[in-house]
């Protein structure tokens, strides 16, 4: 729909209004397997106060004095390992995503996607959106389980943006769906469909996600809790099995005690316990990215045969699988409702 304003010249520029949105958001990616590019993508990443709660004045002297001149190196040779030629594996993933459930939710929704870090940046699709007529948009985080260093960002993100607006968009926001049916089904038959196509059959099957810091439970964050409801719901699921299920925590940073146990710690003691053959899934991410392409399925593997194990899998993540565009499509028009 096009309003045009009544009693104005003729060349006055039509408004385009009544459409709604959905923006489709992960968490970031540099633009380049290379140092400069992950140094500017870390310093955005690590310079958020909900991702990292220590005061300024004590952190960025050490991340901008010893962290981004370190790591980006180092971050830039594990990122060149999982890169495709259509780029960082998180961002075509959650561009096919979007473009799926565009094709799944019609004409009468515009969905786009957006990085929390890096580009596309939330303000900019945010304000496509608006160009585009949508005055309702649906802001959709793609994490399962909610924690203040991952969704909240997103919101904070959006009300950023919201705040240089005169003419604001109504905005909702998906909710967490660590424990929502659509979700759990989803994951039973994806896992199930990849663990049945291996051609051994594992002895124990580790859930990783991702970790936080052990205080961020203390003060009040939610998301160890939906880990392990999310962890339990599935395991009840694949209880048929003939197949051990451990709960992880993987991607520690720093010296701050985080949430455990630790999925490099955990492969470990399996291995040296006499554990032959693993498989691992990461339940909590959305799509395949550094941390589950990089940090499991190369890494994982390598220490497990290092410890004696001799078959290893890592499974992929919902990604834009048949299971888990059906669940997000769900998810979606269900928080659409009264919108569409």
């Amino acid at each position: 729909m096009t309003w045009q304003p009544q009693n104005l010249p003729a060349d006055h520029p039509p408004v385009k209004t009544g459409k709604v949105g959905v923006l489709v958001v992960n968490l970031g990616t540099p633009e380049a397997p290379e140092p400069g590019p992950v140094k500017r993508y870390l310093a955005e990443f690590l310079s958020d106060r909900r991702v990292v709660e220590i005061p300024p004045i004590a952190w960025q002297p050490i991340l901008r004095g010893i962290i981004l001149n370190t790591r980006p190196k180092k971050s830039a040779h594990a990122y060149s390992q999982v890169w495709t030629e259509e780029g960082s594996p998180l961002a075509v993933i959650t561009r096919q995503q979007a473009e799926a459930m565009q094709a799944r939710l019609g004409e009468g929704v515009t969905v786009d996607w957006a990085m929390r870090y890096g580009n596309p940046s939330i303000p900019d699709r945010m304000q496509a959106l608006m160009d585009k007529g949508c005055e309702r948009i649906l802001l959709a985080p793609l994490y399962p389980q909610y924690s203040g260093a991952t969704t909240a960002t997103v919101v904070d993100k959006a009300a950023d943006k919201l705040r240089t607006m005169r003419w604001q968009a109504a905005l909702r926001t998906l909710p967490p769906y660590h424990d929502d049916p659509a979700y759990i089904d989803a994951l039973e038959a994806d896992l199930t469909r990849q663990l049945d196509a291996l051609d051994f059959a594992p002895e124990v099957l580790l859930l990783s996600f991702h970790g936080m810091p052990e205080r961020t439970l203390h003060l009040g964050d939610p998301y160890h809790c939906h880990c392990m409801k999310t962890s339990r719901l599935l395991q009840e699921r694949l209880a048929g099995r003939d197949l051990r299920i451990r709960t992880t925590f993987q991607s520690r940073f720093g010296r701050a005690k985080w949430l455990e146990p630790a999925t490099d710690t955990v492969i470990g003691e399996e291995g040296a316990k006499g554990t032959k053959r693993m498989a691992i899934a990461a339940p909590g991410f959305s799509a395949d990215c550094l941390e589950t392409l990089e940090e499991l399925a190369i890494q994982g593997r390598d220490q497990f045969i290092e410890e004696g194990g001799e078959q290893f899998a890592a499974l992929s993540c919902l990604n834009a699988s048949d299971a888990g565009l059906a669940m997000l499509e769900t998810l979606l028009r269900r928080e659409l409702s009264g919108w569409i």
